[in-house]
């Protein structure tokens, strides 16, 4: 393999070594993926200045129009949902955490190779709740947790990004009457999500029967991850909640 890609470059040296749980860099990286990375990143990427302040952030100052909603997803993948929000809802906002390089490459080839418009999506490349954390009060429009890991052993429960601490600062980011939308095709974890932000006395349910949580809501875009979990036989919920 060429010694250029092998390389990594420090900017993604200096990511590597932040504290998220898991592997933040699997295989290299391909160079068309590394070419997208190094062009959109810079212009792309919330600044580190601004993660700065706690609860200081106006998520709308990173965007041309300050008027539109704005909704933030938690964990993208290779950001299939998020790209098909974003051609759904071309008037919305958004933002994008993924810690992984390889999520954050694939999905910024995309935009790349595309030519997608970027002048409503920002992107961070590390732990979702330092940017969660930045952001001021009563801010966010929505927010996306979609099949999240479910750290399946008891004392790494802790590490879930959906429990009663964390739900704390999504009610605090989101503004009244905000969504918070979360999918899992594990039982027990989607089990815990709804009792957690049930519990919770900043969110409601919306669902009224079980067709709100088992059937895929409309103008849903299935993900390859959601289709081959339904191949396996794996059924996805849709838990549906909003800011009391």
């Amino acid at each position: 393999m060429p010694h250029e890609q092998e390389q990594i470059d420090k900017e993604q040296q200096d990511i590597l070594r932040r504290n998220v749980h898991g592997r933040r860099l699997g295989r290299p990286l391909s160079p068309a993926r590394k070419k997208a990375l190094d062009a959109l990143m810079p212009a792309l990427e919330v600044s580190s200045s601004a993660l700065e302040a706690e609860a200081a952030l106006d998520p709308t100052s990173l965007f041309t129009d300050s008027s539109a909603e704005t909704w933030l997803e938690i964990g993208f993948g290779s950001g299939e949902h998020l790209r098909h929000v974003m051609a759904l809802h071309p008037d919305i906002n958004y933002i994008g955490a993924e810690p992984y390089i390889n999520g954050m490459s694939a999905f910024l080839k995309d935009l790349y190779e595309l030519e997608i418009p970027t002048d409503r999506i920002r992107v961070h490349m590390d732990d979702a709740l330092l940017l969660v954390d930045s952001i001021k009060d009563n801010s966010l429009d929505g927010l996306y947790i979609l099949n999240p890991d479910p750290w399946h052993k008891y004392r790494h429960h802790k590490r879930r990004i959906v429990r009663p601490e964390t739900l704390d600062k999504y009610a605090r980011v989101l503004k009244s009457r905000g969504k918070l939308i979360m999918t899992s095709d594990v039982s027990y974890l989607s089990e815990w999500m709804c009792m957690q932000a049930a519990q919770h006395p900043s969110f409601k349910w919306q669902a009224d029967s079980k067709a709100d949580w088992q059937d895929t809501p409309k103008d849903w875009e299935s993900t390859r991850y959601e289709n081959k979990g339904r191949d396996a036989g794996r059924y996805q919920n849709y838990l549906m909640f909003e800011k009391i």
